[in-house]
């Protein structure tokens, strides 16, 4: 009798030695054993936080369309890793969300089982009868010179007639689509645990506006409870042009190819060709250069382009290329301007100042622009770096 207990025994350390207390990846049913293995290790309390983590890294932590396809995704993600770590990663995919959600704090996703199927239970918190979807959309985050800098965009679950579900303890998918002109431009995700959902926030500095189409964007939201998808779009919400993201490219590691100088600026009499007859520029040179100045430190480089007239500059999409180009400025801050030499046709102006990329580097460059007239104004015909 004491031979057959001790093999007993044996026999369960065995197996209680061999349950794994890593991820392993090699297939899903490996997964998903690996998984059931460290699970089993923990307590009640660490059950539900750690079904918690998996579900906010198979949610958040990979893209993939289809179950299948996610637990795949997932299952390498987190492949060799053990508990500390995967409570460590969910943590921060968590925080990179802006998900109210620690692995530290109490049980607040419900029921999670990322193996099973998605169907109703007794006491499902994300089984929420509404009817519909709506959107509430604010601009926020006023700025006093730039005005609105954000918009938020905040989805309730309603009723038949309208008014808002009440619900708490849910973990339903919530996914906020941006458009414009039928382009997406962003996809963002959240988790809705109550009717007290803040929602998202659109940065109009994340948006492109070369992409945007008549300065507006459509909103698309997607909520996911367990019977049901409830979907919403807002068409036409109209954005603050001052604060969207302008084309953001490096500083070319070279100066910018020196143009070749004005015939006309070789002469520092800046004497005329005889038997011209040209109508003199109104204004004064240097406000041309500072124009231009303004433009390219504003990124508004059609305005800056406009008062251009350079072949070496070529075409508008070669002015502003992302490689080459002056998109790639951030700001300036000019020191000095001042005119070198004026006549009818022709002018040059000295700059001074201090020129920053997109990457925060910067240079302190002396330029001479050569200006011309053309039809009475004065437009920039050359630049040269000294």
């Amino acid at each position: 009798m004491k031979k057959i207990t001790l093999l007993l025994t044996l026999v369960f350390l065995f197996f209680i030695g061999c349950k794994k207390d890593a991820v392993d990846a090699t297939n899903l049913k490996t997964f998903q054993s690996s998984i059931n293995d460290m699970t089993s290790k923990l307590s009640t309390l660490q059950q539900y936080k750690f079904n918690e983590a998996l579900y906010i890294l198979k949610t958040f932590g990979v893209e993939a369309e289809g179950e299948t396809y996610e637990l795949t995704l997932l299952s390498k993600l987190i492949e060799g890793k053990k508990v500390p770590e995967i409570f460590s990663m969910a943590d921060r995919v968590a925080k990179e969300n802006g998900i109210a959600w620690t692995s530290t704090g109490p049980p607040s996703l419900g029921e999670m089982n990322i193996f099973e199927e998605v169907s109703a239970k007794e006491s499902d918190p994300n089984d929420i009868s509404a009817s519909s979807l709506s959107l509430v959309t604010n601009p926020i985050s006023r700025d006093s010179i730039l005005g609105p800098k954000a918009l938020q965009v905040i989805p309730r679950l309603v009723d038949g007639d309208g008014k808002p579900v009440e619900f708490s303890g849910a973990a339903l998918e919530t996914v906020m689509e941006v458009f414009s002109g039928g382009v997406k431009l962003s996809t963002s995700k959240n988790l809705m645990q109550d009717d007290d959902f803040y929602g998202f926030t659109v940065r109009y500095a994340s948006l492109p506006a070369a992409k945007l189409r008549d300065n507006s964007i459509d909103v698309t939201v997607t909520v996911k409870t367990t019977k049901k998808t409830f979907k919403m779009t807002n068409v036409g919400l109209k954005v603050n042009p001052k604060a969207l993201l302008q084309p953001q490219v490096a500083v070319p590691a070279e100066p910018l190819p020196t143009d070749p100088v004005d015939p006309a600026l070789e002469d520092p009499l800046l004497t005329e060709p005889s038997g011209t007859v040209n109508t003199p520029p109104a204004g004064d040179p240097k406000n041309t250069v500072q124009r231009f100045l303004n433009g390219i430190s504003s990124q508004n480089l059609k305005a800056a382009y406009e008062v251009s007239n350079n072949p070496n500059w070529g075409t508008y999409e070669k002015f502003s290329n992302p490689t080459s180009g002056f998109g790639s400025v951030k700001n300036l801050n000019v020191k000095n301007i001042s005119v070198g030499a004026a006549g009818t046709n022709a002018a040059s102006v000295n700059a001074t100042y201090d020129v920053t990329d997109k990457s925060g580097n910067s240079s302190a460059l002396n330029v001479t622009f050569g200006l011309k007239n053309v039809n009475g104004e004065w437009k920039i015909s050359s630049y040269k770096i000294n």
